[in-house]
């Protein structure tokens, strides 16, 4: 896009840049992914505190080898489903960052040669809000510091 005027280079950087502090006004929902992969691991992660209480609840006195070995392959498989979970959660805030970024990217290259800065600002900045709410959530879900 070498034929796109400085001027909405610039202004198309500069809301890019400016976004970190205006996202949390124009906040999206997280994708309904993210969100069905995020409640999924939260139901494994109590399925597997539940079974794990189980577990260790069982009286050494009376428990029969049967039930301990029931309790620990409830266990094994809930620590399956826990990691299968984290997997799908983890692909799915990067599935989210990604399409966010691919979009805001598509934008970019879409814009006519003649855009305005202004043009350019406003094309962008929903696409531009969407990636930065994604990479928040990653950041959340991942606990980044700062």
């Amino acid at each position: 896009m070498s034929h796109i005027p400085s001027t909405a280079v610039s202004a198309a950087a500069a809301l890019v840049l400016s976004l970190g502090g205006a996202s949390a006004a124009f906040a999206a929902e997280p994708s309904p992914n993210q969100s069905a992969a995020a409640a999924q691991l939260c139901t494994d992660l109590n399925k597997l505190r539940s079974d794990t209480t189980a577990l260790f609840g069982l009286d050494p006195a009376s428990a029969t080898k049967d039930q301990v070995k029931d309790a620990y392959d409830d266990v094994r498989d809930g620590w399956d489903n826990v990691s299968d979970s984290t997997a799908a959660w983890n692909a799915a805030q990067k599935d989210a960052v990604k399409s966010a970024a691919d979009e805001l990217k598509k934008t970019w290259e879409d814009l006519p040669d003649d855009a305005t800065g202004a043009d350019a600002a406003t094309k962008l900045k929903p696409h531009a809000q969407m990636l930065d709410t994604a990479v928040k959530s990653a950041r959340t879900g991942l606990q980044c510091p700062g």
